[in-house]
């Protein structure tokens, strides 16, 4: 579980960073989660971003990909979800 001063600096590193994959009309599924779980060990921190004709709640996208994937929702500001997990091999961020 992560603190409010930790999510602040990990939104601060997110702020500049373009969202990698995109849920659409198709909806969450496995295949996206697999996908999500590798990005995210390669990277640490990750922007997902819910598109205008999806009929999903960003809010549930966020909790439910974070939920599968392992991984803590940092924060979803309007269709954009941050999420962040700790890498075991590449680790970079180091949390305050």
């Amino acid at each position: 579980m992560l603190t409010g001063k930790q999510k602040s600096h990990l939104r601060s590193l997110a702020h500049h960073l373009n969202p990698i994959f995109q849920v659409g009309k198709g909806g969450m599924n496995d295949n996206l989660i697999r996908h999500i779980e590798e990005a995210i060990e390669m990277r640490e921190l990750i922007k997902v971003n819910v598109l205008n004709n999806s009929s999903e709640d960003p809010k549930e996208v966020g909790e439910w990909v974070a939920a599968e994937s392992g991984s803590e929702l940092v924060q979803v500001i309007g269709k954009t979800i941050v999420l962040y997990k700790e890498s075991k091999d590449h680790k970079t961020i180091e949390l305050p």
